[in-house]
């Protein structure tokens, strides 16, 4: 009797962990995921190290926004993932011109990015117009080299996001929570 009692309490508790498993492999793959930050691309906004959650449920309901900071799979590194900053969307045109980044002909306020940057271009092409169902994105990191982004890799479509961030949990210090 004692025998079936402790084989039915070990059925109870695989029964529960493998119900948690699949809860946590479906939050996983449709809700939300981590992801960490290397590299400095997208300073002051995030810095090395951070961890991020990244929402996947609002891809599904319009998908990103201007200023969103997404993660997206590298169009330049197979199995390696990128977090940019969606400066425009389907329709838009993009310009960068003397250092500054302009928004259909107006000039982008930027307040995420260092007072002093210098929006480099990295070829002689300055001027994108972002197909319908693309993206053009930029790190906050504006310095010469610091970031692989549209100007590098040009426009991208909406399908290769995998996120959209908005929150930092790690490190709890004065930089935890929302990310803007």
């Amino acid at each position: 009797m004692e025998e079936n009692n402790n084989k039915s309490e070990i059925m109870e508790w695989i029964k529960s962990i493998a119900t948690a498993v699949i809860i946590a492999v479906l939050i996983k793959t449709f809700i939300f995921n981590t992801t960490y930050v290397l590299g400095n691309s997208m300073y002051p906004t995030l810095h090395e190290k951070d961890r991020l959650f990244a929402n996947k449920i609002s891809l599904l309901f319009g998908g990103p926004s201007r200023g969103d900071v997404i993660v997206l799979e590298a169009p330049d590194a197979p199995k390696k993932d990128y977090i940019k900053r969606v400066i425009g969307i389907g329709g838009d045109v993009i310009e960068i011109r003397d250092g500054n980044v302009y928004l259909n002909g107006e000039l982008l306020e930027e307040d995420y990015i260092d007072k002093d940057s210098y929006t480099h271009v990295y070829d002689d092409e300055s001027i994108w117009e972002v197909p319908e169902g693309s993206i053009f994105v930029l790190g906050d990191n504006r310095s010469e080299g610091a970031s692989k982004d549209s100007r590098y890799f040009g426009c991208i479509s909406v399908k290769t996001i995998k996120g959209i961030t908005g929150f930092r949990y790690f490190p709890i210090n004065k930089r935890f929570g929302k990310i803007h």
